[in-house]
């Protein structure tokens, strides 16, 4: 994926779509940096002291300054995908944090929604005052917005980001053009990759038991992530096959976009559960072993990878017929 820009008759798009992206990055921006002060402010209270009783202070002020850096980053990412002067930015940087925080934020869209129908907790393992310390209704209220509002405002910005950038990667159908060549052995190992988290989170969304050390911290709210997260790393590998083989023709944009969000999935929630279960911080529990954590998050990193790869070298290959 070349950083320069497309040529104007191929970049050219309506007045309400480059509207929505600016809504969009704005508002991302913007509600994740509720999410920020919220942080902020934890990290200051640490500094003097406060800390929650089921943390110490270096640990709290770790984890909190990482979700610090994590959240400039994404008001930063809201700001670029606004800005005009956002497409000069170069490629590699902006494809990463674009799709780690695409990764992140936009699957958990339905998670959200269903969540709330349930009485979960959307806080999604971020870090969040889970040792038992009630947190104010404002900071609540606040990482609530920050989650939703960045969620909703990525979903709405990046795509059409996207579209104007690197218009070869989402114009046209499926089938319109010669499928990328990513060979039988890359998409072999992507479905040997994919297939074991797959059929863990199945297995334990359907209330199975094999492989978790702490099984009472399998509630609900946990499942429908876990469901949620299989059903996404699902549709992203159908989405690759059908950019290797063509078919079945439908808009290109579809299988571009879903297999972009669901390999970020893949990777950037694997990347931060990975620490969490093996260092455990403030005396957090894992469900699952040790053993099976490192397993399940490893291959979801490799699939991630794999898949991102492969929608790449199909993104070229339009691009290069196009040139």
């Amino acid at each position: 994926m070349s950083g320069t820009a497309a040529p104007v008759e191929t970049e050219r798009i309506g007045a309400g779509w480059s509207a929505m992206r600016v809504a969009g990055g704005y508002g991302a921006a913007l509600s994740l940096s509720l999410y920020l002060l919220v942080k902020v402010v934890w990290v200051v209270a640490a500094l003097l002291g406060h800390t929650p009783s089921s943390f110490s202070d270096g640990d709290w002020i770790v984890l909190n300054a990482v979700t610090v850096a994590m959240s400039v980053v994404g008001v930063v990412l809201g700001l670029v995908l606004a800005q005009r002067w956002g497409r000069r930015v170069p490629a590699p940087p902006l494809v990463f944090f674009a799709w780690t925080a695409a990764g992140f934020l936009i699957p958990m869209i339905p998670y959200m929604i269903a969540s709330a129908f349930l009485g979960g907790d959307s806080d999604g393992g971020s870090g969040g005052s889970d040792g038992g310390d009630a947190m104010p209704s404002w900071e609540v209220v606040f990482i609530t917005i920050g989650f939703a509002g960045m969620a909703l405002g990525l979903a709405l910005a990046l795509p059409v980001y996207l579209r104007e950038r690197w218009p070869a990667a989402f114009l046209g159908r499926v089938g319109d053009r010669a499928p990328a060549r990513l060979g039988r052995t890359r998409l072999r190992a992507l479905y040997l990759l994919v297939a074991v988290p797959v059929l863990l989170w199945t297995y334990w969304t359907a209330g199975g038991t094999l492989g978790l050390a702490h099984r009472d911290v399998m509630d609900v709210n946990g499942r429908l992530l876990l469901g949620n997260s299989a059903l996404w790393a699902v549709m992203g590998t159908v989405a690759i096959r059908v950019a290797a083989t063509g078919r079945p023709r439908m808009p290109l944009w579809i299988p571009m976009a879903v297999a972009f969000t669901s390999s970020g999935s893949l990777f950037a929630w694997a990347a931060w559960k990975l620490p969490w279960a093996l260092i455990r911080p403030g005396g957090y529990t894992a469900a699952e072993y040790p053993a099976v954590s490192v397993v399940e998050y490893g291959l979801s990193i490799a699939a991630g990878c794999v898949m991102l790869a492969a929608l790449l070298k199909a993104v070229r290959s339009r691009e290069g017929e196009l040139r």
